[in-house]
């Protein structure tokens, strides 16, 4: 997720990433960078400049340890995942704990052409370990959310922002109808992100959140600002459908400098029942992997928002490198705390 978050050179070989397994529709001439937010579905897809530690699954199981009850993973763009099975980490060796991608884009839902990234080949190495060798989470998904300020049909109103989020989770919810096989993790995931310039992904830079377009498709703002409950109207009628049409769990990706940019820091803000994936801190580093909910031998730690911490059952996952613009040469990794995967 990009909020992350669209590193720089986004989709630069689209080509060699197809060939290795990347599906990717929408315009493959349409390249993009995106702020410092972060998209969960951001990094490029490029060869590894590093090596993985470990040149097999049995040597890997012992190369990183995460940390008691954590699982190490990557998302969104193909990352090659080194074997045989079970499968490893890369770079940082340890079990390949599980990969989330981009089941929709809400972009190319309403025909603007905004890419949906799925690496078929994580995919299926995630699932392998988890269903044959009982290692990480497996497969998950994530939407990349739009905000009120991008529905055709934007009046204002709580009312017709809830309907909005819940066609959202609607067509999110036929895409999964139509995925095989289907997703292991039991949560879906609402990435809700500032993605800043990124054509591939949005022809919005704040994805409808902060002002309201013409059109969908158009780029072009209308007027700004969109009241905090507002946006919050579109965030709970998407969790509310999820949880009434399907046995999913609701999840959110963000991060607390650009959840406060959208939902201010009074009521709209708090959440206390959604299953969070973080972005910040985060690092181009590979050298210090996480242990536990801090990078190792130092300081710097996962920081949750709507009020959550950490400490928090709902503080889920991390994505600690290759997001926010920290591209590290690789990809984007995870941090996932599968004691409290529900």
């Amino acid at each position: 997720m990009t909020g992350r978050r669209l590193s720089a050179a986004v989709l630069a070989v689209l080509g060699s990433a197809a060939a290795a397994g990347l599906a990717i529709t929408g315009p493959a001439s349409a390249a993009g960078t995106a702020s410092a937010a972060g998209t969960a579905a951001a990094t490029p897809a490029r060869a590894a400049s590093t090596t993985s530690t470990a040149t097999s699954g049995s040597a890997a199981s012992t190369a990183y340890n995460p940390g008691t009850g954590f699982w190490s993973g990557t998302d969104s763009n193909y990352i090659d995942v080194p074997g045989p099975a079970p499968y490893s980490q890369p770079v940082i060796g340890g079990s390949y704990g599980g990969y989330l991608g981009m089941i929709g884009n809400w972009a190319h839902w309403q025909g603007c052409g905004g890419v949906v990234v799925w690496s078929k080949s994580d995919a299926n190495r995630a699932r392998a370990n988890f269903e044959t060798y009982h290692l990480g989470v497996g497969v998950g998904d994530y939407w990349f959310m739009a905000g009120p300020g991008v529905d055709p049909h934007y009046n204002g109103t709580t009312t017709e922002a809830s309907a909005w989020g819940a066609a959202q989770a609607a067509e999110t919810l036929n895409l999964i109808g139509r995925q095989s096989p289907a997703p292991n993790y039991p949560v879906i995931i609402m990435d809700i992100e500032l993605p800043g310039n990124a054509p591939a992904y949005t022809p919005a830079s704040d994805n409808g959140w902060n002002s309201v377009y013409t059109s969908p498709c158009s780029g072009v703002v209308k007027s700004e600002g969109v009241p905090a409950t507002v946006d919050r109207a579109d965030y709970s009628g998407f969790a509310n459908y999820l949880v009434t049409h399907s046995g999913y769990k609701v999840g959110v990706y963000s991060a607390p400098s650009i959840w406060s940019q959208i939902f201010g820091t009074g009521a709209p803000s708090r959440i206390s029942s959604t299953w969070e994936w973080t972005y910040e801190p985060f690092t181009s580093s590979l050298a210090d992997p996480p242990s536990g909910w801090c990078l190792s031998g130092t300081s710097t730690c996962a920081q949750f928002f709507g009020g959550m911490t950490s400490s928090s059952k709902y503080a889920l996952m991390w994505q600690w490198s290759g997001g926010g613009g920290s591209y590290n040469g690789v990809g984007d990794f995870d941090q996932i705390n599968g004691a409290r995967t529900p």
